[in-house]
C-alpha cells in the first residue's frame, strides 16, 4: 500500500495477510501503528531508521517483525544510499526477531524498445546485486531481495529474488507501451461501465456539450451516459474516444461526442436503432482495453485505474 491509511483500512476489513507500506511511516506514532497491526514498513530514510532504533532501545525488544530496507539504485525518488543501506541493514539484522528485506525499484524496466533504458535498467540491477553481495559477506548470511515490479516480473527473471511486487499487472493490463495485455497473456479484471439515461435526435449543424466543441456533420442520434469526470472518467478524452454499448444484437463500438461533463458524457448512436434507455455502456474493460482509452485521453491506463472515485458503485465478482 502507498499510505498507512490504506493499510489500516485493510486491517479494519479483517484482512490479516502481510501488508507492505511502500512509503513507510512519517513519525513514531505511525511506526507504532505499523508494528501493532503487523504492517511491514519500508525504511527509505535515516529518520525512519532512527525511530526504529529508539523504539528498540526503549521497549527493550529483540525485534520488530519484517522491515524492508530500500536502496536507491538510480531512480532517485526514495531510498538510502549504499553506505546508509549497509548500516541500516546491518543494525536491524542484529536483532534476532527482525526479518530484513533489501529492496529497490527499477525506473525504466517497462521501456522494452529503448536501448538507453535497457542499459540503465541493467546498471540498476548490477548496483542492487552488488549491494546484496556486500551485505551477505558482512552479515555472513543470505540476503532476501525484492526488485521486480510488474515489468520485471514479466521480462526480467534475474530480478525476481525472494519477493516480487506485482502492481499494474494485477488489473490484467500491460505495463509495456509496445505490447498489449493480450500479447502477454493478461486478461482485464476491471470494467468501468455506466447506463444510458437519455437518447436525443439532433439535426446536422447542432453542437454537443460544453463549449459547443463538437458540431454534428449529419443528423445524429445522441446517447447521454451517466458518468463523467467526477466519477473518474478522464475529462481529457477526445471526440471519438471509443466506448462499447451492450445492446440487443450484441456489443456495438462507438465514440464520444463533445466534452466530458462532470456527471455525464455524450456518445454517437447514429445507426444503432436497437439501443435503448438503461443499456450498459462499457468505458473500459474486457470489451475495450484501457490502454486504447488512455491513448485517446493523452494519459496512461495506470491513471485511469487510480482515478475512479468512491461515488462509483464497486461490484466484486469471483
Amino acid at each position: 500500500m502507498a499510505s498507512l491509511e490504506e493499510a489500516m483500512e485493510l486491517r479494519t476489513l479483517g484482512i490479516s495477510t502481510p501488508v507492505l507500506l511502500l512509503q513507510g511511516f512519517r513519525n513514531r506514532e505511525e511506526m507504532e501503528l505499523c508494528l501493532n497491526h503487523k504492517i511491514e514498513p519500508v525504511v527509505h530514510s535515516m529518520y525512519q531508521f532512527e525511530h526504529i532504533q529508539k523504539y528498540l532501545q526503549t521497549e527493550i525488544l529483540s525485534g520488530v517483525g519484517r522491515v524492508w530496507v530500500k536502496f536507491n539504485s538510480g531512480m532517485n525518488r526514495l531510498g538510502l544510499n549504499k553506505e546508509q543501506a549497509l548500516q541500516v541493514y546491518g543494525d536491524l539484522h542484529r536483532h534476532p526477531e527482525t526479518e530484513v528485506v533489501l529492496m529497490s525499484h527499477l525506473a525504466s524496466a517497462d521501456e522494452l524498445d529503448n536501448p538507453a533504458a535497457i542499459d540503465f535498467t541493467q546498471r540498476q540491477i548490477e548496483e542492487f546485486d552488488a549491494l546484496r553481495q556486500q551485505i551477505a559477506e558482512s552479515t555472513q548470511g543470505p540476503v532476501q531481495g525484492s526488485l521486480a515490479a510488474s515489468s520485471g516480473i514479466l521480462e526480467l527473471p534475474q530480478t525476481h529474488h525472494q519477493f516480487v511486487r506485482p502492481g499494474f499487472m494485477l488489473y490484467g493490463a500491460s505495463p509495456f507501451a509496445s505490447r498489449s495485455a493480450e500479447e502477454i497473456g493478461l486478461q482485464p479484471v476491471m470494467t468501468l461501465s455506466a447506463r444510458i439515461i437519455a437518447i436525443n435526435d439532433v439535426y446536422a449543424g447542432a453542437t454537443i456539450g460544453y463549449g459547443a466543441t463538437y458540431r454534428c456533420k449529419q443528423n445524429t442520434r445522441v446517447g447521454i451516459v451517466s458518468i463523467g469526470y467526477a466519477d473518474g472518467y478522464p475529462r481529457s478524452a477526445k471526440n471519438g474516444t471509443p466506448v462499447v454499448v451492450k445492446c440487443q444484437g450484441g456489443p456495438r463500438r462507438t465514440g464520444l461526442l463533445g466534452r466530458v461533463s462532470m456527471d455525464m458524457l455524450a456518445i454517437d448512436l447514429t445507426g444503432m436503432e436497437s439501443v435503448k434507455i438503461a443499456d450498459e455502456v462499457v468505458l473500459w474493460g474486457r470489451d475495450l482495453p484501457a490502454d486504447e482509452v488512455a491513448r485517446s485521453a493523452d494519459t496512461i491506463s495506470y491513471e485511469l485505474f487510480c482515478k475512479v472515485t468512491k461515488r462509483v458503485e464497486f461490484v466484486y465478482t469471483d
